[in-house]
């Protein structure tokens, strides 16, 4: 038999979700509507995928044999479209570029100017992405490039072209007896609660705590958040502090928040993510751009 993806979209949708209901919401349909495409489904394959009397609803032993493929060829398919996509924007010129939560102030607008100069055939659209998505939405080619903060997880299949090396600074409370000081060091954070994050891989969170710390002191975690406005909010009410990147400071200002330097810390790379073997005449341009704007201010401003 053919295997409808839409029909399988839907099943994948109610175990994420573990209650058709909150399925039905996210997929805009009825819940009947939705009970009834599990249904045909299931008539299809001639087995059972869900054990409705589980709260929340989970998959039978035939759902979870089916799943894992299932999901990897929903994924292909959303590639392929993706391909189909970027395919079009690259015939009228549009090129999606993404960035996260603060880009590289400077250096972003200088690439951008240089893009506009030596190829004003290129429209460039901006689009923020979560933390966690930062490489995976150049993968999924989500976006065409995207201005990437390390770690990335899982690098394959993809490029990187060293933008620029930022410091990293500390967020603190404005009432915090280090916010007064120039600089601090990393043992000075000793014992301060650290933004946690639980979408993003772990790798990437204790990266970005220093952890582990020299000194051996174990890095405590605080709140979650999921942004930097959260992550704002939460150091500015003293709930934790925060290392993020210098460029921040050229988007994000919070009246109860001081951002310090940190003395003893590697800078931070930031480098422009696209995939390998990437034949887009806009991303060929934009990769000249970033090499010209790294070359003329140095990576290590």
């Amino acid at each position: 038999m053919d295997l409808n993806l839409h029909l399988v979209r839907y099943l994948v949708a109610v175990v994420d979700e573990g209650h058709f209901g909150r399925a039905a919401a996210r997929l805009l349909v009825s819940g009947p509507a939705l009970s009834k495409q599990i249904r045909t489904l299931e008539r299809r394959l001639g087995v059972d995928l869900l054990d409705r009397s589980a709260h929340p609803v989970v998959p039978t032993e035939a759902g979870r044999r089916f799943l894992p493929d299932a999901r990897a060829a929903l994924a292909a398919a959303d590639r392929a479209v993706a391909g189909i996509e970027a395919y079009r924007r690259d015939l009228h010129g549009v090129l999606r570029l993404g960035f996260m939560s603060a880009a590289t102030g400077t250096h972003t607008r200088r690439i951008l100017e240089l893009l506009q100069r030596d190829a004003p055939e290129v429209s460039v659209q901006l689009v923020q992405l979560p933390w966690h998505e930062q490489a995976s939405a150049v993968r999924d080619r989500t976006v065409d490039a995207a201005l990437v903060r390390p770690p990335v997880a899982d690098p394959g299949g993809l490029r990187f072209d060293l933008v620029r090396h930022e410091p990293r600074i500390v967020a603190l409370p404005a009432a915090h007896p280090l916010a007064a000081r120039s600089a601090v060091a990393l043992a000075d954070l000793d014992g301060e609660p650290h933004v946690d994050d639980d979408l993003s891989d772990e790798v990437w969170v204790r990266w970005w705590a220093c952890d582990p710390r020299p000194s051996g002191v174990p890095v405590r975690y605080g709140p979650v958040v999921h942004t930097m406005d959260e992550l704002l909010e939460v150091v500015g009410r003293g709930a934790a502090i925060a290392i993020t990147g210098g460029s921040v400071l050229d988007s994000y200002r919070h009246p109860d928040v001081v951002f310090v330097p940190l003395l003893d810390v590697d800078p931070c790379p930031i480098s422009l993510c696209t995939r390998t073997g990437e034949q887009s005449a806009l991303v060929a341009a934009l990769r000249d751009a970033t090499r010209s704007v790294r070359d003329s201010f140095g990576a290590g401003t």
